[in-house]
């Protein structure tokens, strides 16, 4: 939801809709509802342009509703002034940043002075966060200007033999956008997910089986295993991967093709996955020129924090545009 007059009311009843829809109770429908309130009145004040995106996010059986707020700045000159609870932003509800990660069972702030922040707050229908993983994953989808499906999904599973901290992970760009982008895209996940192989050459050729017939897509698949700290990756199209920490960026490639139309031989890439690292995978809807040092403090943060900002900055605005962050251990 993109920053106008209107967009408070709309957030709120958004939210409202999505927190009942997942039953949570009336109480904590009030506090998503505040939380999305001032996030939107802090945009309409202080931003120079930003949106909003709610969702619902499920794991193990359980669900939550976020909220993120995105904008392409100022930034925040004073952010640790700024996350103290009761400290207000002018000219909003007066419960402050700080307020919102109180009421949040989940949050995360990252600011660029003069580029941008992004603010996350995540509610637990029973109101507590699960205990943290030894990988955390999670990403963020966004659709070209005028539509409103997406030709680029992610998806994440456990690996079965590999314990609890391996995860694998899929980043597909559905050729084009639209309708036919979305199905194809809906496809491959359909496939990685009913995919009983962990090999990440064995999985994409599951997806290539699964796409015939359709327009085809940019496909790339990764196996993290943080125990051996390492990621395999096999991807065939304009998909980006890279191993980033807070200074340091190591891309893994992606060899030429379209899986599902002309699978060429798919082949495998390894790279270091130390603790403290980041696994990142994302569609050619973003530029592949950041680094991250360009994102100061930027990987000790939430996943999802983590996808928000680099979308936020190097997304164009021509394409659809989806991101996928693997983290290792608190960062």
């Amino acid at each position: 939801m993109r920053a106008d007059v209107a967009l408070a009311a709309a957030a709120r009843r958004q939210a409202a809709q999505l927190a009942r829809g997942v039953c949570f109770p009336e109480d904590l429908v009030a506090r998503v509802e505040l939380c999305v309130t001032e996030m939107a009145t802090n945009l309409l004040k202080h931003a120079h342009d930003g949106s909003l995106a709610l969702r619902v996010v499920r794991t193990g059986g359980r669900a939550a509703v976020e909220c993120l707020s995105l904008d392409n700045g100022p930034g925040i000159d004073d952010l640790p002034r700024a996350l103290l609870d009761g400290t207000s932003t002018a000219g909003s509800l007066g419960i402050g940043m700080g307020a919102i990660g109180r009421l949040a069972d989940v949050s995360g702030v990252h600011s660029l002075r003069g580029r941008g922040t992004v603010l996350q707050a995540r509610f637990w229908a029973d109101g507590q966060a699960p205990a943290p993983r030894p990988v955390e994953a999670d990403g963020l989808t966004r659709p070209i200007g005028g539509e409103q499906m997406c030709g680029d999904t992610w998806t994440v599973r456990t690996v079965s033999g590999h314990g609890p901290e391996a995860l694998l992970l899929m980043m597909c760009d559905g050729l084009g956008h639209g309708p036919l982008a979305a199905r194809a895209a809906e496809r491959a996940a359909d496939a990685f997910r009913e995919s009983t192989r962990t090999n990440p050459v064995d999985v994409l050729q599951d997806i290539h089986r699964n796409l015939r017939g359709t327009r085809g897509a940019a496909v790339a698949v990764a196996l993290v295993d943080a125990a051996a700290q390492r990621v395999h990756l096999s991807g065939v199209g304009n998909v980006t991967a890279l191993v980033g920490t807070a200074d340091t960026r190591h891309g893994l490639l992606s060899v030429p093709g379209i899986v599902g139309v002309q699978m060429p031989r798919a082949r495998a890439f390894e790279a270091p996955f130390p603790r403290g690292s980041a696994l990142v995978m994302h569609t050619d809807g973003l530029s592949d020129r950041w680094k991250p040092a360009d994102f100061p403090g930027l990987f000790a943060q939430d996943p999802v924090v983590v996808a928000t900002q680099i979308l936020n900055q190097a997304a164009v605005r021509r394409d659809d545009a989806g991101i996928v962050v693997a983290a290792h251990g608190q960062r």
